[in-house]
């Protein structure tokens, strides 16, 4: 005999989701707006011109309208005349003309309007409206799904942020902007970076770089990529304090690697000059705890926010990035490392190299749609090992060339320290130094810029030598020597290639 249920704990019924669908109600819709809107496109094609590239079919509620601006579209789209005689003639073909209410209702249509005034406005709100019963449709298969024991919560949360962007991406189209209101803004966005720190980006912190990059670009996919042990973290971490601390502006950094208690343990050690050992150990004299205690406070009201997930998938960072810049303002997203992210459970299937190009390209999607600098480290192969050379060269990025397509700034960070030697090819010491090779620079010129790095600090600054300045950039001359025979000694030095001469 089966126990009975206590009302407070019973599972809520099936029937939620019909309630969550309707409830009773009829879904948004505007049918009088789809009528005007076919209508003004029966009698004037610079209606359709209008609308195109707003609606979809899907964006019709009734599925008369759906057929018959399904018909328009491919009419408008073959470059074939848009009219009464043209769409009835289109649909008859097809076999729709009747189910769609034949002549008689095309004709109807045509006499809703009397002219296209408008038809863009209309348009939108039909749109608006296509989205709310999409919402209602989603929320209440979440819903469904949510009273599901066997669903997976966190493949459930994915799945749902997956369909929301689908939404947007599918129904919030930008319009095109005239060259004169473009201009404005250009000339507008010129004056505020006169006025203020000469930078049309953000500020890496590091001199030489912002000379050669004008700061990180908004709306910018920028690669650091490196072999392991290089300092990529360092790099990033040293950039990360110096825009917080010394530039106040808001950094979001995503760990997928280190937690977040080591990467600020890290930025304590580069800021207090205290080794990185004895922060771990807590081995610290009197006098190292009161410089700890004084030199931190900086660090303590910068705008940094570090995000330690593991195994981020694109879906979490894209939600996760729009709060922070909603709420905290942040300019600049840093994620260490590209090959540790997921493409997300929603889309299974697909090789590793198919992931990595996905979350490639929806980095640069999410750079483009907050207008933020998005920074991503990136591993290399092999490859360089096995070279005499042991510069980085593009085509060792790993697991995908889809990363040298999307980003906008490829850079590497080479130390020849690392390989145990002690000078550079121009015959300068090479201790204590670093370079970062700037291979790609869709705006901007490629070049190689010298830093100053302390391993036991974990940090990258200014090269501190009066006669050093930015070095051409040699990654045309060491990529044209891949295929020759190998060398003992290393190659000189490449020819810098301006702006617009980009080969990538």
């Amino acid at each position: 005999m089966n126990a009975p249920s206590s009302p407070g704990l019973a599972r809520p019924a099936k029937r939620n989701r019909s309630v969550l669908l309707d409830q009773g109600r009829i879904p948004p819709q505007a049918l009088d707006l789809e009528e005007a809107v076919l209508g003004a496109m029966l009698i004037d094609n610079r209606a359709v011109s209008q609308v195109v590239d707003i609606l979809s079919p899907q964006s019709f509620y009734k599925e008369a309208h759906q057929q018959i601006y399904e018909t328009i579209q491919t009419l408008f789209g073959e470059s074939e005349p848009v009219d009464l005689l043209t769409v009835s003639n289109a649909l008859r073909k097809k076999g729709l003309l009747e189910s769609v209410g034949g002549d008689h209702y095309l004709a109807r249509l045509s006499e809703r309007v009397s002219s296209s005034a408008h038809s863009e406005f209309h348009a939108r709100i039909i749109v608006e409206k296509h989205i709310q019963r999409e919402l209602i449709r989603i929320g209440s298969e979440i819903a469904e799904d949510a009273f599901d024991e066997t669903t997976d919560v966190l493949e459930l949360l994915d799945r749902s942020e997956s369909r929301l962007f689908e939404v947007t991406n599918g129904n919030i189209k930008k319009n095109y902007e005239t060259a004169e209101s473009l201009l404005m803004q250009a000339i507008k966005r010129i004056e505020e970076i006169g006025q203020k720190s000469g930078f049309s980006g953000v500020p890496s912190g590091f001199s030489s770089v912002d000379q050669i990059t004008g700061g990180w670009q908004f709306s910018d996919l920028v690669i650091i990529a490196a072999r392991p042990s290089m300092g990529k973290t360092a790099f990033v971490m040293s950039m990360a304090r110096n825009m917080a601390v010394e530039h106040n502006r808001a950094v979001a950094v995503f760990s997928l690697e280190m937690s977040s208690v080591q990467l600020i343990t890290r930025l304590i050690s580069s800021e207090t000059g205290i080794q990185s050992e004895k922060l771990r150990k807590g081995n610290l004299s009197k006098d190292e705890w009161v410089r700890l205690q004084n030199q931190v406070k900086g660090l303590e009201k910068a705008k940094l926010y570090i995000d330690d997930t593991p195994a981020l998938s694109i879906f979490d960072l894209r939600a996760k990035c729009r709060r922070l810049v909603s709420e905290r303002k942040v300019e600049v997203v840093i994620i260490d490392y590209l090959q540790l992210m997921t493409a997300g459970a929603s889309k299974p299937g697909g090789n590793r190299e198919q992931e990595i190009s996905q979350i490639s390209r929806s980095l640069k999607s999410i750079a483009k749609e907050l207008n933020i600098p998005v920074i991503a480290l990136s591993q290399l192969s092999r490859e360089v090992e096995k070279r005499n050379t042991k510069r980085p060269i593009l085509s060792d990025l790993r697991e995908s060339g889809a990363i040298e397509q999307d980003a906008d700034i490829v850079s590497f960070i080479y130390r020849p320290e690392y390989y145990k030697l002690e000078t550079w090819e121009d015959g300068t010491p090479c201790m204590g130094e670093a370079e970062l090779m700037i291979a790609k620079h869709r705006n901007g010129s490629v070049e190689n810029v010298r830093l100053r790095f302390d391993g036991e600090m974990a940090r990258f600054s200014d090269l501190q030598r009066s006669d050093w300045k930015s070095l051409p950039n040699q990654f045309e001359t060491y990529e044209s020597k891949m295929n020759q025979p190998e060398r003992d000694e290393p190659p000189a030095y490449g020819n810098r290639v301006e702006p617009g001469g980009d080969p990538f």
